[in-house]
């Protein structure tokens, strides 16, 4: 058993001072989380106020929630459904023209759940035109390849081949998304 009063606490993933993090905990649930359909472009811009890097003509949907906006880099033309959570106590990376659908989970942290519970952290990488269809869960160490297309309820913790269609709790490769491999 291993006694969590004495494990390691999660601030080691803030990499910025309190006041930053507290500041931005504000500013996420008025204007990011926010259920309202105000404008993707407030969100957006609140975002890259805290450090997110974000193309042009990206789509925020509302009750998104990311954890450091400072480790979340999209590229341009990707589409952000509702309720999306990037938790990412490390860096996610998007690549353009991807879609992740709602209430998808995307975490890059877990615990050395054998030793002492510390924070574990892998960046999640999603390259160009990928599909993440609703309710998914992305796991850090992700790699998920070109044009691939993740089928609702699925778990990803690994490297996905280019082109993929892959489903499951295992994240299972069931097929290729387009004909030519494009």
């Amino acid at each position: 058993m291993i006694n969590l009063a004495a494990a390691p606490g999660e601030h080691s993933a803030w990499d910025r001072p309190k006041l930053v993090v507290y500041l931005w905990a504000v500013v996420e649930l008025v204007l990011v989380t926010n259920p309202w359909q105000i404008s993707s472009a407030v969100r957006t811009r609140a975002l890259r106020l805290f450090g997110a890097e974000i193309g042009n003509g990206v789509i925020f949907r509302p009750r998104t929630r990311v954890k450091f906006p400072w480790k979340l880099h999209i590229g341009d033309r990707s589409w952000i459904g509702e309720g999306v959570w990037f938790h990412n106590q490390d860096h996610i990376i998007v690549g353009s023209d991807v879609v992740i659908s709602q209430e998808t989970l995307l975490t890059t942290g877990s615990h050395a759940h054998r030793r002492d519970m510390a924070l574990v952290t892998r960046s999640i990488v999603i390259e160009p035109g990928v599909w993440i269809t609703s309710r998914c869960m992305i796991l850090g160490g992700a790699n998920i390849g070109r044009s691939s297309l993740v089928r609702p309820m699925t778990v990803v913790g690994g490297a996905i081949p280019p082109n993929s269609v892959v489903g499951g709790p295992n994240g299972e490769i069931l097929g290729t998304r387009f004909g030519d491999a494009s």
